[in-house]
């Protein structure tokens, strides 16, 4: 994996809980230390908006491999955040197949995964998801690796296949501050040659938009009894709060990434993709958070479209 190189100064911010899970512990975005800022890097690097994460052909391979089926289901297995709350609901509705498992191994090595959606892209090929299911916030090295995407994935099915991840992109804000939360990954076309969005179509993506929206907020949940395998959601009307968006949900670790879906039509699975899970306002969840999509977001989600 290569990666654009960057000076580092890391600014305290307070977030509340991820919701990437790693074995047996829900991930936390704390505030970062002061660290001195690292030498050596160039100037041109560190202006650009957009950091880059590269995987090899060598490493999407591994990847495919890695990830069988019964890794899939023994990730979930080894989580259990407790039960599924109230405003979280089962998805019994048309199958999304936009939505899916992206499973990683984290920076600590352990298996683990969050929720993403295809969007509607210039190369077909583009995912949505949260930047801290790619990297550490203000930590510039500590990175995901062995990515996949299952899009539709529903109790171990694997409907429409599973795709390889081949670029990661999230703001510099995020490596550098832990602000701007949001990530586009670039997969690899089907082991049959076809590109992601010709398999299961895109969600449509909105930057700019104002909050108040009633939102769908989809995620996989570590939660029981789903402990990952079924897709769940949240609808509530977004208000804003601490510079974020906030919506009542109770789904935990697992569904970060999970698409926000204003206009959803859940006839079609069709929405307008606003935002993605976030943070939490407690370790006993009453309470969603996401980014308010906007100019940095829209860079991001740009340079992976045309990637």
């Amino acid at each position: 994996m290569t990666e654009t190189p960057t000076s580092v100064t890391r600014r305290p911010r307070h977030r509340v809980t991820g919701l990437a899970v790693a074995g047996m512990v829900l991930a936390l975005a704390a505030p970062a230390a002061p660290a001195t800022a690292l030498v050596g890097h160039t100037r041109a690097a560190a202006a650009d908006p957009v950091s880059v994460m590269k995987y090899t052909a060598a490493e999407r391979r591994d990847a495919l491999a890695y990830w069988t089926p019964a890794r899939m289901k023994a990730v979930g297995k080894s989580v259990d955040l407790g039960p599924t709350g109230p405003k979280a609901k089962p998805w019994r509705g048309t199958p999304l197949k936009t939505i899916g498992r992206l499973f990683f191994v984290n920076a600590n090595g352990a298996d683990t995964w969050c929720t993403a959606t295809a969007v509607k892209s210039a190369n077909r090929s583009a995912v949505m998801t949260a930047a801290h299911c790619v990297r550490r916030g203000s930590s510039p090295y500590n990175t995901n690796s062995s990515m996949v995407f299952v899009p539709g994935y529903h109790k171990g099915r694997k409907p429409h296949g599973v795709f390889a991840v081949r670029q990661a992109l999230t703001p510099r804000t995020w490596q550098t501050d832990s602000t701007d939360d949001m990530s586009a990954l670039v997969v690899d076309a089907d082991k049959n040659g076809r590109k992601l969005t010709d398999v299961v179509g895109g969600q449509a993506v909105a930057f700019h938009r104002p909050v108040g929206d009633k939102v769908s907020a989809f995620g996989y949940s570590a939660t029981r009894p789903q402990l990952g395998e079924e897709l769940l959601r949240c609808v509530g009307t977004a208000k804003k709060t601490s510079g974020l968006q906030a919506i009542p949900c109770d789904m935990s670790g697992g569904s970060s990434g999970g698409p926000w879906l204003a206009d959803f039509k859940a006839a079609t699975g069709k929405g307008v993709l606003i935002s993605v899970n976030s943070a939490l306002d407690s370790l006993t969840p009453t309470e969603m958070r996401a980014e308010v999509l906007g100019a940095t977001a829209k860079k991001v989600y740009d340079r992976a479209q045309r990637a």
